[in-house]
């Protein structure tokens, strides 16, 4: 959910913070006063493009930011999770505008590509007006808007499951062809290199033990020289050892603590010390009477090594890889030595997968098939209540059943929309009229408002060339959109405003020959006197104000 949008320079905006609510916030105000360059702003926040022209006269770039509440929004999250850019439950969106042109973004306080904020966005923000930011013109979103509305869940599970078989199998077969196409060449290099790995039969683990070996059999001397003088200064030395001095010092900390208990754990410590002292002289006594000089033993070590470490470098790899090498190298000569039988078998069980995918595709088909008649129904009865009486939704599932598989199936989905009588139905992007595209987006996010996980909703003049009852109907409609999520709305109509959970003025001043733009939240009786103006013009009249006392009351009483 939007929370705050911060504009800096741009536009006719000299510096503008908006804060947003849950439900439904309308924007009002006279033309020209700025509502829809706040749509602009959070657009360009959006990932639209740049340009250099929205920076306000006399200054030298615009900077905008956006905070989303990201909780419930899962699929954000999961996006900043993977992008490595994940902040809690917020998201802060920021762009900057050069007078000169150049775009600078950034994601919770990371630089980002302006491609990014689109990926994003697509998963913060629906844009419906006469705007390029509509997700409902995307394929794939009406496909998915059909699948969530059906409850094909488990379907598209099935087939996911059997296309991504399907793929997998089909990469095994083309990975043999490939080689078998190499012919005996490669077979007869597999077959000389394994015997060379098998010959050295380098077993795992083994090079890590017999280079540690290597190591102490080279040091040898040193240890048992070193080790039996350590010893020595620990318990044999002439001049007082180690233990000699520390059991010195325990006497007579153990007289002093007879005198004094406050010696008495220092005593106790410099007697544990005495004691691991005299402990670790016979730990070393015991493992330096283990060791050897073998002579022939390291020269075996060295032979070994030799061997194994020229072979790593022919092969190019660690010597301890070797042994996967091994492995890897035999398991690809058995198949080349058997590639007919693996390849049978593989297409065997490729044209079983490649059946049990289709089998899936089309029980998701019919399923898609069936909800489409559903859904074009319900989008149809809400587009005959918004000035659109003539209108039919019509969802078009076309298969093919040559296309490859893919984890959505085979059906290509397409929404197409007839406005008016004799008119065929055309495709959603292809609608000639903006007001009939905004309210044709806004009957399919009426109706499959449960399936559309994206949060926030912004109508830009939705309400454009209606008024009357069906102004009343479009704005309980977006009411009810802002109930199960926000919904942001530039409206004129006061009968779209009554009904928002959130009112905010636009307004326009002229200072010192600047034009500059505020947003200013609405109390009870301020939101009247904006009804009233938007109900009678300049000149606000005690009947006009009474009106739209009544207008908001009756819209109160109608949302609870």
């Amino acid at each position: 959910m939007l929370t705050d949008l911060t504009i800096r320079n741009f536009a006719i905006i000299d510096m503008l913070d908006v804060e947003f609510g849950a439900g439904m916030t309308v924007l009002s105000g006279e033309t020209g006063a700025g509502k829809s360059i706040l749509v602009d702003a959070l657009n360009l926040l959006l990932g639209d493009r740049a340009d250099a022209d929205a920076v306000r006269d006399g200054c030298e770039r615009a900077d905008l930011t956006a905070r989303f509440d990201l909780q419930c929004v899962d699929a954000a999250v999961q996006w900043l999770r993977e992008h490595e850019l994940a902040a809690d439950d917020e998201c802060i969106i920021r762009r900057v505008v050069a007078r000169a042109g150049r775009s600078r973004c950034w994601i919770n306080g990371r630089p980002v590509p302006a491609r990014d904020l689109q990926s994003l966005g697509e998963h913060l923000v629906d844009i419906h007006g006469q705007h390029a930011h509509q997700s409902l013109l995307r394929a794939t979103t009406q496909r998915h808007l059909l699948d969530a509305y059906g409850n094909h869940a488990e379907l598209l599970h099935n087939v996911a499951t059997a296309a991504r078989e399907v793929r997998a199998t089909e990469r095994a077969i083309a990975a043999i062809e490939q080689a078998d196409a190499g012919g005996n060449m490669r077979i007869d290099l597999l077959r000389y290199q394994v015997g060379e790995l098998d010959a050295l039969g380098l077993e795992a683990g083994e090079y890590e033990s017999i280079t540690a070996e290597h190591k102490r059999l080279a040091s040898a001397e040193r240890l048992i020289t070193d080790g039996n003088r350590a010893r020595s200064l620990l318990f044999e030395a002439e001049e007082a050892s180690a233990a000699d001095q520390l059991g010195a010092v325990a006497r007579l900390l153990a007289e002093l603590s007879d005198i004094d208990p406050g010696f008495a754990p220092a005593a106790e410590q410099v007697a544990t010390a005495h004691i691991q002292t005299q402990e670790a002289a016979d730990t070393l006594r015991q493992h330096v009477d283990t060791l050897d000089i073998d002579p022939q033993r390291f020269a075996e070590l060295e032979n070994r090594l030799a061997a194994i470490q020229d072979l790593a470098r022919k092969h190019n790899n660690a010597p301890e890889q070797l042994p996967d090498l091994t492995q890897q190298l035999s398991t690809e000569l058995d198949e080349l030595e058997n590639a007919g039988q693996h390849l049978a078998t593989l297409r065997q069980q490729h044209s079983e997968q490649l059946q049990a995918y289709r089998e899936h595709a089309a029980a998701l088909s019919k399923a898609r098939h069936t909800a489409a008649e559903r859904l074009g129904n319900a989008i149809t009865a809400v587009l005959r209540t918004l000035g659109m009486p003539e209108a039919d939704c019509h969802i078009h599932v076309q298969a093919d059943a040559d296309a490859a598989p893919s984890e959505h199936g085979t059906d290509r989905v397409q929404y197409r929309i007839s406005a008016n009588p004799g008119q065929a139905a055309r495709p959603l992007e292809r609608v000639a009229s903006g007001g009939e595209l905004s309210r044709t987006s806004l009957a399919i996010e009426v109706v499959a408002a449960g399936a559309n996980r994206i949060p926030t909703r912004v109508f830009d003049e939705v309400d454009s060339g209606i008024g009357g009852g069906v102004a009343e109907i479009v704005g309980r409609q977006l009411h009810t959109l802002g109930g199960n999520g926000q919904a942001l709305c530039v409206t004129h109509l006061p009968q779209v405003a009554a009904l928002a959970d959130h009112h905010q003025r636009v307004s326009k001043q002229v200072d010192n020959g600047r034009t500059t733009t505020q947003v200013t939240p609405l109390d009870e009786q301020a939101r009247i006197d904006e009804l009233a103006r938007m109900l009678g013009g300049v000149d606000i009249t005690a009947q006009t104000r009474a009106h739209a006392r009544d207008m908001l009351q009756r819209a109160v009483a109608a949302c609870g």
